[in-house]
């Protein structure tokens, strides 16, 4: 059985961290630090752990932020040294998810202290990231902060780079909304702009997901970019950030991002949308058949999806979209295929006896509808 995720933050992470404080500062109050960071450390998640040992640090270290930030900053492993596993210990110093309180720490704590702290975060996104901790400084100090980012994205050190990204993101999971960015990411564009081109695939796949945050509240805007930035020869690094920007976009079969994609309206029929069982009891499959052709006489680019309308309490149907098939179809040829859908319990959905649908969507579409009955017991 694999590892609870908690235990990122175990007893042993713990009292490497306060090791290392104390290698620094031989007055630090090691055991203090650890029992206060520990107590009741099972009953506790993550991000719990996380908060329980940020408290800690500021009850333990000094109330000065420079002679604290001093000590965080000497208390690291060395740059090279990234290590993000269950346990995140290295004799020289702290590094992996131990940085994670530390850069809370430095967000709440260094706000009337901008520039050691943006340093500071620097340094400690090296060894992890800074993603988290750094958007309480961005929320106290927009302006200051997006006149660094706009040097750091030239940084040598690719975790640094990603850090722009990643920590403008508008909807960053776990984390606080930057609410000034999610209602306008304008001052976010020429960041993401300057790094779109980026040598690592570590932070070209920040600035998609980046895109893709952006995407749930201004579509049209991630559509203009993703056209845009596909104009001309461009190379096939650029072309998968574009995909995975737009991911969202394409599953709701949103026209103006798939038209930039070079997706236009399908010009196909449906011969066939046949599902070999209509009675579908919950834990069983979903199986049907889809044959459709094309109707042009040269290839035409096709996204084939599916969408099923889930039975709501209140007796509406509300639509799941899944992903199936990319494909060229060549003129007047036909596409036939069947599919499973596994009708399983999972968490994150309450299922409800009765009518469904199936869906059939091509480059966004919708091109055939089928009927079928949910038994739940």
């Amino acid at each position: 059985m694999p590892e609870p995720f908690k235990n990122l933050f175990s007893r042993k992470v713990i009292d490497h961290m306060g090791e290392h404080f104390l290698r620094v500062d031989k007055k630090f109050p090691r055991k203090r630090f650890v029992m206060l960071a520990s107590d009741g450390l099972e009953q506790l998640e993550l991000k719990q752990r996380s908060e329980q040992i940020m408290q800690a640090m500021i009850i333990c270290l000094p109330d000065d932020f420079a002679e604290a930030g001093r000590i965080m900053m000497e208390a690291l492993a060395p740059e090279n040294y990234i290590r993000i596993k269950q346990e995140s210990i290295c004799a020289e110093g702290i590094s992996g998810w131990a940085i994670m309180p530390m850069t809370h720490y430095v967000g709440l704590q260094g706000q009337q202290h901008f520039e050691p702290a943006m340093e500071l975060m620097k340094e400690m996104t090296k060894r992890f990231t800074s993603e988290f901790g750094i958007r309480f400084l961005i929320i106290a100090e927009t302006k200051r902060s997006l006149v660094l980012f706009k040097k750091w994205v030239k940084d040598p050190n690719e975790h640094v780079r990603r850090l722009v990204s990643e920590g403008t993101r508008p909807r960053l999971p776990w984390a606080m909304q930057l609410t000034d960015f999610v209602a306008d990411p304008a001052p976010c564009l020429p960041l993401l702009e300057a790094l779109k081109d980026d040598e690592s695939e570590y932070v070209r796949r920040s600035v998609a997901n980046h895109l893709n945050d952006i995407a749930k509240d201004h579509p049209d805007l991630v559509a203009a970019i993703a056209q845009q930035w596909l104009k001309g020869e461009v190379s096939n690094d650029r072309q998968r950030l574009v995909r995975h920007a737009c991911r969202s976009l394409i599953k709701q079969g949103h026209r103006p991002t798939l038209k930039a994609l070079g997706y236009k309206n399908a010009k196909v029929s449906v011969d066939r949308l046949l599902v070999t069982k209509p009675v579908v009891k919950l834990g069983d499959y979903l199986e049907f058949e889809l044959s459709l052709a094309s109707t042009l006489k040269k290839d035409q680019p096709l996204i084939i999806d599916y969408a099923i309308h889930h039975q709501k309490a209140n007796g509406k149907l509300t639509a799941k979209v899944f992903k199936w098939k990319k494909l060229i179809l060549a003129g007047e040829d036909s596409f036939i295929a069947n599919r499973r859908h596994s009708m399983r319990v999972i968490s994150t959905r309450k299922y409800y006896p009765g009518l469904h649908r199936l869906e059939i969507l091509v480059n966004g579409q919708s091109v055939a509808l089928s009927d079928f009955e949910l038994k739940v017991s």
